[in-house]
């Protein structure tokens, strides 16, 4: 095809940012969609090179402006999360507009990363995202669907009831003595770019995306030796989780019977050898970030 533009939704947030920095640095041309043009994450988008469109996802006409005249589309719907749970509903009309709007417009490939599955499938948040999935797949368009795992970058996170790092400690649902499988945001956007840049090779391709499988126990003595400030881990117990809504208490007690994430971290690296480790992570950027954040609070 002559236009080589590639959509990319959710720019202003990790997995959207970080492709379409990756984009750039690649020289195709990127449109960014963005709901606010002046937000510190917008203006550097657009600083790199980006062309920005705003819009919103429940607003129909302005995604369809988006995805006029652009070869592929990078889709990360927003998702709605509250006491009650996912907002199923929402998030899959959003994520199926998009999918509707990109496929009547004519654009060649749909790149949608969603969430990874358990070895179970479950009531835990990924009922919209399927939906979505299925969507991409009817649509006529070539697909590539990505599930990431749990992202080491979370270890970032501020004011989280669950993950991040307050007060020297990491606390999370999962239990502290069996893996847990991680990924880094940036090599997800590296595994995004090859499909939107490759689309006859990842064309109907699925892939549970993982980079490193974890202890959490262990990998707050990894961080407290990386940083040199004293972390521990502490499991949520099965009422904090429930107290979080039902499909948080399913993930507490999915992990606990053995049932995970699957991704085959082998045939990914295959996909793209750069593919980090948590130690790698940890030495190229995450430690001195981490550090920086636990440093502040003192």
């Amino acid at each position: 095809m002559s236009n080589e533009i590639i959509l990319v939704t959710g720019a202003t947030g990790k997995q959207g940012g970080a492709t379409a920095r990756r984009l750039l640095a690649a020289g195709r041309p990127v449109r960014a969609l963005v709901r606010d043009p002046e937000a510190p994450a917008a203006l550097e988008l657009a600083a790199a090179g980006a062309e920005l469109v705003v819009g919103d996802f429940d607003d129909r006409d302005s995604v369809a402006a988006a995805v006029a005249g652009v070869r592929s589309v990078f889709a990360v719907p927003p998702a709605t999360y509250n006491p009650g749970g996912w907002d199923v509903e929402r998030e899959a009309e959003r994520g199926e507009g998009l999918v509707a709007a990109a496929s009547a417009a004519g654009v060649d490939h749909f790149v949608f990363t969603s969430i990874a599955s358990f070895k179970v499938e479950g009531s835990w948040g990924t009922g919209g995202k399927r939906r979505i999935e299925a969507a991409a797949m009817a649509s006529g368009m070539r697909w590539t669907i990505l599930r990431p795992v749990r992202f080491m970058e979370n270890y970032l996170l501020r004011e989280s009831v669950v993950d991040g790092i307050a007060n020297g400690v990491h606390r999370h649902l999962f239990p502290g003595d069996r893996p847990v499988q991680v990924i880094a945001v940036d090599d997800v956007a590296e595994i995004a770019a090859l499909a939107l840049l490759d689309p006859a090779r990842f064309h109907g391709r699925t892939l549970e995306l993982a980079g490193d499988s974890i202890l959490f126990s262990e990998a707050a003595e990894t961080i407290t030796r990386a940083t040199g400030i004293e972390l521990r881990y502490q499991e949520a117990d099965e009422s904090d989780a429930a107290a979080l809504g039902p499909e948080i208490a399913n993930v507490w007690r999915l992990s606990r019977s053995g049932i995970g994430w699957h991704a085959d971290i082998d045939a990914i690296r295959e996909i793209h050898p750069g593919l980090r480790t948590f130690d790698a992570w940890l030495a190229e950027t995450g430690a001195a970030r981490i550090k920086a954040l636990l440093t502040a609070e003192q």
